[in-house]
This record gives structure tokens, sequence and C-alpha cells, in this order.
């Protein structure tokens, strides 16, 4: 049976989050199949690779993977590696061990944030405790590595750098900036490390193991890196408004949690006195949560926080980021790869809307 025009992308549109008519044309659909059938052997694979033949070490291990998610980094991957050979096995490989980096670094994100839930179902470490989720994403670490390992020194420091900018994202963002350093150009490179690097990651592998043409790493790297930043200020603003029904987060869980978003520090640097009494109370709310009271506490000053013009400022930011990755774009031939990546980008702002 053949597949109509508008069923044909219509998968790998809700993945990356746009219309499927980016898929209309006989070009654009044979696209939207090459990924798609990436994709599926991406995802048969990825359940081979999250088998562990201990049975907790397995279900841990499963967990986040069985609870969903749009699989954005193996569709990024495999759809810069049209531009080349396509679904290379070299692509596939990597493409599920990215995957697997991501997953590993949502166990130990949930431990060091506190977050109670992920993907709508408690967060792991409320299943089985912090040390089990912290161990369980070393292993999924682990399994990417092995993966990565048989495609050469390449991929193994691929994966070995992007590991590390993840680590020092992680670290930067714990200790926060050092006294005299600028907090907004710091918050900026702890989202390129955190997630800017794999994204990148997954945009210039396409590129690099399906032998596509070499002028097109670095600018997709970069792409990839802009995009990562767009998303997370995006995120910044989502949070403050999440539905639980919808995301299983109440609005400002990073904020209350103590984690520093852009519109929190954009409050901190402004000098009006509304803004100034508006920060000392969140700042105050924050350190009595830590002490053992009812989060609720800070919902009016969130509220207002989600009101204030830093919260606009912050979604202008993410448009800016948004628009230098299209940018990035211009090396590349006009075509379906190029509109998609284009699509994707531009869907970031459109979700905060």
């Amino acid at each position: 049976m053949t597949s109509s025009p508008a069923a044909t992308g219509s998968r790998l549109a809700s993945r990356l989050g746009f219309s499927d008519r980016v898929f209309v044309g006989p070009s654009a659909r044979k696209l939207a199949r090459e990924v798609e059938a990436g994709l599926d052997l991406v995802e048969a694979g990825l359940a081979e690779d999250l088998h562990v033949a201990d049975s907790l070490a397995d279900a841990a291990s499963r967990y986040l993977y069985d609870a969903g998610g749009k699989r954005v980094r193996p569709v990024l991957a495999l759809l810069t590696a049209q531009l080349g050979g396509g679904n290379l096995p070299a692509v596939v490989d990597i493409a599920k061990a990215l995957e697997l980096t991501h997953l590993g670094s949502l166990y130990h994100d949930d431990v060091m944030d506190g977050a109670d839930r992920r993907r709508g179902v408690p967060a792991a470490h409320a299943v089985w405790g912090n040390n089990v989720a912290i161990l369980t994403g070393d292993i999924l670490f682990s399994r990417a590595l092995t993966l990565m390992s048989g495609h050469g020194d390449r991929a193994i420091r691929l994966q070995a750098d992007t590991f590390e900018r993840l680590v020092l994202g992680q670290m930067h963002e714990t200790v926060g900036p050092a006294e005299g350093e600028d907090p907004i150009a710091f918050y900026i490179q702890v989202l390129a490390d955190k997630t800017g690097s794999l994204i990148a990651a997954a945009t210039q592998s396409g590129v690099i193991f399906s032998g596509a043409p070499a002028e097109y790493e670095e600018p997709l790297r970069i792409y990839g890196e802009k995009v990562g930043v767009a998303f997370q200020l995006l995120d910044d603003v989502i949070d403050l408004s999440a539905k639980p029904e919808d995301t299983g987060k109440v609005p400002g869980t990073d904020l209350r949690a103590g984690v520093p978003t852009m519109p929190s520090l954009l409050l901190g640097v402004e000098t009006d006195a509304a803004s100034v009494a508006l920060s000392a109370e969140i700042d105050a709310g924050v350190e009595r949560i830590a002490a053992g009271e009812d989060p609720a506490i800070l919902d009016d000053a969130l509220a207002r926080l989600r009101d204030h013009a830093v919260t606009q400022k912050t979604l202008d930011l993410a448009r800016s980021w948004t628009q230098g990755a299209i940018d990035e774009l211009d090396v590349l031939p006009k075509g379906p790869v190029r509109e998609a990546l284009t699509r994707f980008a531009q869907s970031l702002a459109d979700r905060s809307s």
C-alpha cells in the first residue's frame, strides 16, 4: 500500500515539531521516507542496546526510553546524513549512541536537579533511589561508547568531546559563575555545553559518517549548538507557564529547585525598585523551599515573573539564537534537507507562542 503525500512525512514532522506540509513534493517525500526508515533502524537497535542481563539494571535502563521521547537527536543525525550517503550503518550506530548519551544525561540531571517527574512518569531516582539512577546513566554512557568505538577514532573523539562538555555544563550550572563573571554570558555557555553540544554532535555526525561534503560539517555543528541554546531559552519561558497535565511539571519547577533560568538572571540585573524586590522575594523563597517549606510559597512571585518584561526579553533572545542557527544553513543546497532544518529551528519559537 502506497503512503499518501500527507502521511509520508507526518511522523517525521511530528518529531521535529512542524507541519507535514513541508514534505509535499516528490523529493521531500523521498527524504521523509529515508529518514523514517533510518529511524526504524535506530528504534529497533535501541531496544537491543538497552538490554542488560541483570534484571534491575535492565528495568532501570529501559525506563526512560519506554516513557517516550521524540528522538530528536537521532532524527537530526539521520536528516543531515541525507546530504551524503544516507542511512549507512555508521550513521545509524552514531544516532543510537547519541540517543543513549541523551538518555543517560537525563538520569543524572534529574538526580542533581531533584526533579520528581520526567516524560510524565516519576523520575528514575524516585523509583530506585539516587545511586541506582546515577549508575543507570553510567551504563547508558558505556553502551554509547561501545557503539561509537566501532567507527574509529573520529567517532570516539566526538563522543569524548561531547561528553566532556555535558559534564562541564552540569558542573558549571551547579557551582555558578565566579566572582565578577558575567552571569548572563556564563549561563549561555552552560546551555551551549549542556544542551547545544549534543544536538551539535547529531547534526555534525550526520555529515561526517555519511560522507557528505566536508564544508557542511562546521556550519551544521554551529547550527545544532545554536538550536540547543534557543531550545533551552524557550524552555525557561515555558517553565514559567508549564501545564502539569502536559509536562508533568508545575510552573517554575527549575526556579523552585534553585536552578537559575534566563528570566531570573535578567531580573537580577534590573535596577528598578519593583524588579529588585521581586528578585529578592524569589531568592528568599528558594531558600525557604530548600529548608523544607511548601514550594507553593513562590506561586505569586513566579506569576509576576512570568508577566515581567524580562520574560519577553528571554523570548526575544531565544528567537535571535534561532535566526542565527538558520543563517548557518546558507551553505547547504536548497532542497528538502535545508527546508526541514529551517522549519525545525522555526518551530522552536512557535512552541512558545
